[in-house]
């Protein structure tokens, strides 16, 4: 169930002196099962266009398809859109509001009219996928941690059973540690369900270690939208409008300036070790 948007603008304040122009002739493709990074500089367009993905809001101007049918189509479902295009908004947890873990992952499903097996069966299953433990289920999510409530947060939108989950910053405001875990969680669930994800960060090393495309907006625009190496291959330009690459690319960059034989296309801390081994044996 493809995702194409055909030509897309979208100006805020149209038809006004203080209009801005925050996406600009966008056309992408996001077909099944892919992990897909998002990325750009604060005002680029980026929480702009995930807001699009799912009908939050019209484009001005151009078309967007899921499954071959135009979202904005006067007879087009859009709440059976959004049950299958799961937005998690940064710091979701803001959002939580049920006294227990269960019942707030409960809430989507149940909206759907479900029965109340299937709710509760796609809630469990939801909060196994994001690894939170059994104990925590009936607690107030309002006791967790900041990582668990993001993994409430999140499970509470997988229990729509999305075909593609867009991830607005998730690990915001989260310590190494427990961005790690979730990432890592979120990987997790790409790998068994197969399921689109579209991750939205700031962090170069995140969309390094665990995406598989790169989309770059700059001033509304399309930049970039090619594999991590590729992307990161345009280190200047990147710098240029208010990014760059993963740090350890420096790092391998600056080897290679000493006289290691490093490869220059380093984008990982396993890739970098690996080439490092390779020169120490070498």
């Amino acid at each position: 169930m493809s995702l194409i948007l055909d030509h897309v603008n979208y100006v805020y304040g149209d038809d006004t002196a203080l209009a801005v122009h925050a996406l600009k002739d966008v056309n992408l493709v996001i077909p099944d099962g892919q992990f897909i990074g998002l990325i750009g500089h604060t005002g680029s367009g980026k929480s702009t266009l995930v807001q699009h993905l799912n009908g939050l809001i019209k484009p001005t101007s151009g078309s967007i398809y899921f499954n071959g049918e135009d979202i904005h189509a006067e007879d087009f479902d859009k709440k059976k859109l959004r049950s299958k295009v799961g937005l998690v908004f940064q710091y979701p947890e803001h959002q939580l509001f049920e006294i227990d873990v269960f019942k707030d992952v409960c809430f989507g499903p149940k909206n759907l009219g479900l029965p109340r097996q299937e709710v509760e069966l796609r809630a469990y299953a939801a909060l196994k996928h994001v690894g939170l433990e059994d104990e925590y289920f009936y607690q107030s999510p309002f006791d967790l941690s900041g990582g668990q409530k993001r993994r409430v947060a999140i499970a509470g939108v997988l229990a729509m059973k999305p075909d593609i989950l867009i991830l607005d910053e998730p690990t915001a405001g989260l310590d190494p540690k427990g961005r790690d875990e979730i990432l890592d969680q979120i990987a997790k669930l790409k790998e068994e369900t197969g399921i689109t994800v579209i991750l939205v960060s700031h962090s170069m090393e995140d969309v390094a270690k665990y995406v598989e495309r790169i989309i770059v907006m700059n001033k509304g625009s399309v930049l970039y939208d090619d594999v991590p190496k590729e992307v990161f291959k345009h280190r200047k330009k990147l710098e240029e409008v208010g990014l760059a690459a993963p740090q350890v690319t420096y790092i391998m960059e600056a080897l290679r300036e000493k006289g290691l034989p490093v490869a220059n296309d380093v984008t990982t801390i396993e890739e970098a070790k690996q080439e490092i081994l390779k020169v120490i044996k070498g």
